[in-house]
């Protein structure tokens, strides 16, 4: 049985990280719009902070995320937008101190999560590891929002690991949201970790159909946060090749992407 303490201590760092780079930027700079479509730095830790509430609520309270569940079934192309535009109109302060109240009650929670125990969410039900996995994922895609907005550099680190391995799992989910049959063989993904290093390896090495790259461009991909064309990754093999245009590691329907850079007429 997984073993949720190196992700959940990962998320930490992540999200603490991210926590740096937000809490000196002025009232305008957390105005300021990124790459996501009607999204302000803002609401992208608005986001965030949403999200890690009905984390907590899924590990905690089963009747209570029930209740959330149907709130996104009631609008489901508007209940995320929603969330965040509630808690975006906070004032950053009282924004940073919401979020890291609600990241540190769910980190407990997970930590002190009964071993085996698995969680509602608006996909298949998690394991505490699993749960940490998404939250980790999802501070890292919106933390690059955020560090693209305010023009920072972030290095790649060894926790992108996790975003991919859900990656590399989520792919009959990815399949499957695009009304598409999953392939019946697994596939072998081979990826250059962040400064070399062995590198990181899903599935059978004679499978036929395999995709090779940088982890961070995989992640990239998953997290739909760069375009397939602006990649330097390689599919082997006609269902890998599709797989690399609808690749997503995160719930819900499938997301708008990103337009290739340049590209001007989409």
């Amino acid at each position: 049985m997984s073993d949720p303490t190196p992700v959940i201590d990962d998320l930490r760092e992540e999200s603490e990280e991210l926590d740096r780079l937000v809490a000196g930027l002025s009232p305008q700079r957390w105005a300021l719009a990124t790459p996501a479509p009607g999204w302000t730095v803002a609401h992208q830790i608005a986001h965030l902070t949403w999200t890690d509430r009905a984390a907590l609520v899924a590990v905690t309270d089963a009747d209570g995320f029930r209740a959330l569940v149907e709130r996104a079934l009631a609008a489901p192309h508007t209940f995320v937008d929603e969330g965040a535009e509630e808690q975006a109109r906070l004032t950053p302060a009282e924004l940073l101190t919401r979020w890291r109240e609600g990241r540190a009650a769910l980190e407990k929670a997970l930590r002190e999560a009964p071993s085996g125990a698995r969680f509602p969410w608006y996909g298949p039900r998690m394991s505490a590891a699993s749960m940490a996995t998404a939250r980790l994922m999802e501070t890292w895609a919106h933390g690059l929002d955020v560090a693209d907005t305010i023009g920072v550099m972030r290095p790649p680190t060894d926790r992108l690991r996790h975003v991919a391995r859900l990656g590399v799992r989520t792919r009959d989910f990815a399949f499957g949201v695009h009304g598409l049959t999953p392939p019946a063989d697994p596939f072998r993904v081979e990826l250059v970790a962040p400064g070399g290093g062995e590198p990181w390896v899903h599935g059978p090495e004679d499978a036929p159909q395999r995709v090779t790259g940088p982890a961070l461009d995989f992640c990239l991909l998953v997290t739909q946060r760069a375009h397939r064309a602006d990649l330097a990754l390689t599919a082997e093999g006609p269902d890998a090749d599709r797989w690399l245009d609808i690749a997503q590691a995160f719930a819900g329907p499938p997301g708008d992407g990103r337009t290739p850079k340049g590209d001007t007429a989409r």
